[in-house]
């Protein structure tokens, strides 16, 4: 299905114009992450592999933080401004609140202001993770560590997080799919080859003969389970709810019924994301203060917010939770369906238009996000916990999230290609019949 929806998309010009220009910005985003920045060793990075946080920033940057590249910072600072910017419109600052009521102008004003946050968090960010890696790694990682080195470090690296930012909504207004999600998307699948080869390598190569048995029942089951994820997400994906809607005599000349489709999991994978996103924060910057000493308290704090610890584990799902339930009513208003029902004229049966609309779209969307961050949750600590109890690879923990990653990014993309072409089927069905 897949490989006939790519073929038919190919054969539409503008669709395909779409394709390839969002290739093409994917592949400068993978050239830029091989560019290292200037003074620093990369391969001091490499005794760091096993480190929780590494491993969760390299996630959210598209694997661009493997070789401490320009653009390692990805698109991380911009996920958190978008969060805070998201908040403060929620009647907290009153501005931001006018400005979510003002429209495409509106709109505008709030990305500018989730610009500027994003670069004042890449800034910070850049440093507090360079001065961390450098206290934490054996091998120095910054050559030459001193106050000018860092601030010219902090900027490389937070003009190259602005530039993934832009290319990521350059694919979101030209391309397909979202462009935060597609960059994240890239870096992972560039990592699968290596994740492959790490499992050989651990499994089939220097590995006695009477542990061979071992090696392959190991294996076997690891391919069950990405299976058996891959099948419950993309179910899960694709599920909808349906509400019915009936449409008035006046609306219609005669009742006729219909139905309002909502996702199982509303928020799609954007909490996952926040969440990785999140849980780096505290993790680059307690390294900073330490300094290179052992700070009894700090320590403390930065083992409960490693997400490979049962505190971390918790900490990570409540997030994962809690922008669950913050996206779905973000992607899905309440207040505005009921009010864009009454004005088709038509109305959920045995619900009263307006108010009582409204309280019961609030009630049906609560059971959705319970359900959808459930299930998120599920699919991103399972590994974690897998990888603890039976002492895995550390590659294992986010392999879950990464596979919801790309199923769902997989998914919208598909979705939004079949899109694509119903459009032009009904344009030309309109054109012939002019």
């Amino acid at each position: 299905m897949f490989f006939k929806l790519l073929k038919d998309a190919l054969k539409v010009k503008h669709v395909r114009n779409k394709i390839f220009y969002t290739l093409f910005i994917i592949l400068v985003f993978r050239i830029g992450t091989h560019i290292t920045v200037p003074g620093i060793n990369a391969k001091s990075l490499e005794q760091l592999s096993d480190l929780p946080f590494l491993n969760m920033l390299n996630l959210v940057s598209g694997n661009a933080m493997r070789n401490f590249s320009v653009f390692s910072m990805g698109v991380s600072p911009y996920i958190t401004a978008s969060i805070v910017v998201q908040l403060l419109q929620m009647d907290i600052l009153p501005k931001f609140v006018e400005w979510g009521k003002q429209g495409e102008v509106g709109r505008r004003k709030l990305n500018q202001a989730t610009r500027y946050i994003s670069l004042a968090l890449a800034f910070i960010q850049s440093i507090g993770i360079t001065a961390g890696f450098n206290t934490l790694s054996s091998v120095a990682l910054v050559k030459n560590p001193d106050i000018k080195t860092y601030m010219l470090i902090g900027a490389l690296l937070t003009t190259g997080s602005m530039i993934v930012t832009w290319l990521g909504e350059q694919i979101t207004d030209k391309g397909f799919g979202n462009g935060v999600s597609m960059i994240i998307f890239a870096g992972i699948i560039s990592s699968i080859p290596s994740a492959i080869s790490t499992i050989y390598q651990d499994f089939f190569v220097n590995v006695r003969a009477t542990d061979m048995m071992s090696s392959y029942i190991y294996v076997a089951i690891l391919i069950f389970a990405v299976l058996a994820i891959v099948f419950f997400t993309t179910f899960v994906q694709q599920a909808e709810y349906k509400i019915p809607i009936q449409y008035t005599k006046l609306a219609q000349g005669a009742p006729t019924s219909s139905y309002l489709p909502l996702k199982v999991n509303p928020a799609g994978v954007i909490p996952v994301i926040f969440a990785s996103s999140i849980t780096t924060i505290p993790s680059t910057i307690i390294p900073f203060f330490q300094h290179g000493k052992d700070i009894p308290w700090l320590t403390t704090l930065q083992n409960v917010l490693n997400y490979q610890t049962p505190t971390g584990m918790l900490i990570y799902a409540v997030l994962i939770i809690l922008f669950s339930f913050f996206y779905t009513f973000v992607q899905v208003n309440p207040e505005k369906t009921a009010e864009n029902l009454q004005k088709s004229a038509s109305y959920i049966p045995r619900v009263r238009p307006g108010r009582e609309t409204e309280e019961y779209m609030s009630s049906t969307l609560k059971k959705l996000a319970t359900i959808g961050s459930v299930f998120l949750a599920f699919i991103s600590l399972t590994p974690i916990a897998a990888q603890q109890m039976l002492n895995l690879s550390s590659s294992i923990a986010l392999g879950g999230t990464s596979l919801l990653i790309l199923i769902s990014t997989g998914i919208e993309g598909m979705k939004q290609l079949e899109g694509y072409l119903l459009k032009r089927q009904y344009v030309g069905f309109m054109n012939t019949a002019e």
